[in-house]
């Protein structure tokens, strides 16, 4: 409603400025009495003041499940063709049909759209395709910022799609990403613990476990680098993984050691990846890498 009310004196009601606001309350989405009712605000071509209904269901929980505290829909007269984003202002969604059945299903379902993340000092890129064609439709080369990674995977765990694709988050905690290579066969029996303890999965990629574990470990005040000593005995399998949070880089591999890293370290650059050729390419001088250990962590600070 402050939208309207910000703009609503020079709004014409039939005009195309006016706006069609969805709004949940803030406690939607909660366990609280009452609270999942989801506002329809606009101003009245009738009386041109600002009125409302209300509608309950699993909307507007949904709805804030999503991500998402408002959607407005800025042109009453032609289809909508963005969901606007609403007080998150990290939280990025695919161009999509402004539906209102879209609405009764997460974001995550609604076909067209992908939450890629939610945070502020993470932005994560996940599509399909060749990496030079989705880096140049991005603009990942423009990209400024202190640390990153990056994956580049073929499907052998789960579907081709932008919602199994590296890096993985974990809905709804705030800027950690990881990327991740190798096979976790206790998947399902860890999924399912992660889930009891409320946590969502976005994909059936058991990358993403990686993920939600470290976010677990996180929210509970255990740090990064202990969170990482901790998945090599309780993640089964083979893997090399890493982890980018707000300020810290880590990496991790299980005990076998099956799955490569190689490990490039100065005192002004941290370089690391499956081949030492991928270092080189954007290295030209002369370097020395190393090959980290069987059940090796390694944490830096940003």
């Amino acid at each position: 409603m402050k939208f309207l009310f910000d703009n609503g004196p020079q709004v014409d009601p039939l005009g195309p400025d006016n706006m069609l606001a969805l709004v949940n309350g803030p406690l939607t989405g909660s366990e609280a009495t009452m609270s999942g009712r989801l506002a329809f605000v606009t101003k009245s071509p009738l009386t041109g003041t600002i009125v409302d209904s209300h509608m309950g269901g699993w909307s507007a929980a949904r709805l804030r499940w999503a991500g998402f505290d408002a959607l407005r829909h800025i042109d009453l007269l032609m289809p909508a063709r963005r969901l606007y984003r609403g007080w998150l202002p990290s939280c990025r969604l695919a161009d999509v049909e402004a539906e209102v059945l879209g609405l009764t299903r997460p974001a995550g379902e609604i076909e067209g759209a992908e939450i890629l993340s939610l945070g502020n000092a993470l932005e994560l890129i996940k599509d399909l395709g060749d990496a030079t064609v989705v880096s140049e439709q991005y603009g990942l080369g423009v990209f400024q910022g202190t640390h990153a990674i990056g994956h580049t995977r073929m499907a052998t765990e789960s579907d081709v799609d932008i919602r199994s694709a590296h890096p993985y988050w974990a809905f709804p905690y705030n800027d950690v990403a990881i990327v991740h290579n190798g096979q976790i066969t206790n998947y399902w029996t860890m999924r399912r613990v992660m889930e009891r303890r409320g946590h969502r999965f976005l994909s059936d990629c058991d990358s993403e476990l990686l993920a939600v574990y470290t976010a677990d470990n996180l929210a509970g005040g255990v740090s990064l680098e202990e969170s990482m000593r901790r998945s090599i005995g309780e993640i089964d399998g083979v893997f090399t993984y890493l982890v980018a949070t707000r300020d810290q880089l880590g990496m991790a591999k299980d005990s076998m050691a099956a799955k490569p890293m190689v490990l490039y370290e100065s005192e002004d650059l941290i370089a690391l990846a499956s081949e030492e050729v991928s270092i080189r390419a954007i290295l030209p001088q002369e370097i020395d890498t190393t090959d980290p250990y069987d059940a090796e962590v390694r944490v830096w600070q940003v």
